[in-house]
């Protein structure tokens, strides 16, 4: 049984599932996965590195299946842009800062543009720009989202109502089929997901994220700016990050500030990457790891998601 919504029809995929298009772990491998299995496959393109894209967008685009590339608004300019743009994807999404130096570039060539969003000014500007599909991203979502967001359950439905009739995806804490189910009970076109799918084979993520994921529990996890703080990460102040336990976090809890002026403790926490005492990279994890048990294939994971989603909402039918 297939889901048709506003967003299969749009897109010509079997599922209302897309993939997250995470920088550094969306790779290639993992949207062809995707969009071989009916989901909508997307290249994790963060800052536009033309070279990661031109080594990555083949394995999708080989498919032949409905594909797309998101970005790192804040981090990116038009070049990159337009050298997604040169690689003919279906769909670019933009997340994180302002969109509008590129959306009417993308909406000229005639590509459906993708926004995602973390507040209600955010959906309105959405619209005013002329978004194909808005993304309604809630707090209990993996990596970056909003410092002072809202939760999903509250916020999907309230874009859903403000955004009519531009199609939503629903974000944020969603890892499995009654997570999808939800996401279309509350008026969504389907569900972006993200932290699930870096537990899987295609992942682009070290053994060791795969084995911190799968021990992990929502409990563990924890939003904040600090990290990328430690790292100097050139993140903007108003978005924070969800992520697993790190000695830093202890270390540096309420200390913001503190951390910020200490240019030493910065360049401690390089030099406990370079000698392997803390990851490379902190483990960006949503609330839901509670629900990643297994590491499977990203193409088992969407049919046995969309199969879940179908037999959910078929019991809530019966009720």
């Amino acid at each position: 049984m297939d889901l048709s919504t506003a967003f299969t029809a749009k897109f010509g995929v079997r599922h209302p599932i897309a993939l997250a298009p995470m920088g550094g772990s969306a790779g290639g491998a993992l949207a062809a996965a995707v969009s071989r299995a009916g989901g909508f496959g997307m290249l994790g393109g963060g800052g536009g590195d033309p070279e990661w894209l031109a080594r990555e967008v083949p394995a999708v685009a080989g498919t032949g299946k409905p594909w797309g590339i998101g970005f790192l608004t804040w981090a990116i300019d038009v070049a990159a842009v337009e050298c997604a743009l040169s690689h003919g994807p279906g769909a670019v999404m933009l997340s994180f800062g302002d969109p509008s130096p590129y959306t009417e570039r993308v909406r000229q060539a005639g590509v459906p543009l993708i926004l995602q969003v973390t507040d209600l000014d955010e959906a309105r500007r959405a619209v005013d720009l002329g978004a194909d599909v808005i993304v309604a991203q809630g707090t209990e979502g993996g990596g970056h989202g909003a410092l002072r967001g809202r939760s999903t359950l509250p916020f999907v439905p309230t874009v859903v109502d403000l955004v009519a009739p531009t199609p939503v995806l629903a974000a944020g804490g969603i890892a499995d089929g009654r997570g999808v189910a939800a996401a279309l009970v509350l008026g969504a076109a389907g569900a972006l997901i993200g932290t699930r799918f870096q537990a899987t084979t295609e992942a682009l993520v070290d053994p060791a994220v795969r084995k911190a994921l799968l021990e992990a529990r929502g409990q563990d996890t924890e939003r904040s700016t600090l990290l990328d703080i430690a790292r100097d990460s050139p993140w903007p102040a108003t978005y924070s990050a969800r992520t697993l336990g790190h000695p830093y976090l202890d270390r540096w809890r309420g200390r913001e500030d503190e951390l910020a002026a200490d240019a030493q403790a910065r360049r401690d926490y390089q030099e406990d990457v370079a000698r392997g005492a803390i990851p490379a990279l902190p483990v960006w994890a949503g609330e839901a790891v509670d629900l990643i048990t297994d590491l499977p294939s990203a193409e088992d994971l969407v049919r046995g998601m969309a199969t879940e989603a179908c037999d959910a909402l078929a019991r809530a039918g019966r009720r």
